[in-house]
């Protein structure tokens, strides 16, 4: 009787794995290529792993796999137009799987991983552009709202005070329409008209 298969798998395992590749590479053990960038006069050179380089980015992969012949126990490769300090922050993404960058370097960052053909620098990037795109735009949406709330709050009294004017302006032509000219409050007080006294001179005479 044939037992089921089961399935052993280590969530650990590849960042152990990363792990122990990056503090081989920082210590120079086991590398077997060395990358020269020069950019601007400024060069420096990196030691790294070929399996690493090669499972990370298609550039690496097509030259490793693509050389003739090893010209020493290290193999040289030569990057130029590329600044030191983006392809250091390129290995430590590559060996680690994170890097920490300023926002400024993250458009070079991108370029870089197009350059060297690593998709997952690449799509890293990305997403962190469109993030950083989503909080500006935000940012703006809350500045334009708290802009129009502020001139809201300043046109809202001088409507106010308009509507207040409008009213009492109401008020006086409604006290003019009940009191005509020729009404009760323009006569003398002993009730008579002004025309009274003349109709009584003419029974006089």
């Amino acid at each position: 009787m044939e037992s089921n298969a089961v399935l052993l798998e280590s969530k650990s395992s590849p960042i152990n794995l990363l792990n122990e590749m990056h503090q081989l590479r920082l210590l120079g053990h086991l590398c077997d290529v060395t990358v020269s960038v020069e950019y601007q006069g400024v060069r420096a050179e990196f030691v790294a792993h070929k399996a690493v380089l090669a499972a990370t980015s298609k550039f690496f992969k097509e030259v490793f796999l693509n050389e003739k012949g090893m010209d020493g126990p290290r193999t040289n490769v030569f990057l130029n137009e590329v600044q030191v300090a983006d392809f250091a922050s390129f290995l430590e993404f590559v060996y680690t799987a994170k890097v920490e960058v300023e926002e400024d370097r993250v458009q070079r960052m991108l370029e870089i991983a197009e350059k060297l053909k690593c998709l997952d620098l690449s799509e890293t990037c990305f997403q962190l552009k469109k993030q950083m795109l989503e909080s500006v735009l935000l940012e703006l949406q809350n500045f334009s709202e708290s802009q129009n709330s502020e001139e809201e709050s300043t046109t809202q009294p001088s409507i106010l005070l308009e509507s207040k004017a409008a009213a009492v302006a109401e008020a006086d032509q409604a006290d003019c329409l009940l009191d005509p000219p020729g009404s009760p409050v323009d006569r003398p007080s002993n009730g008579m008209s002004p025309e009274m006294p003349a109709t009584k001179s003419k029974e006089k005479m």
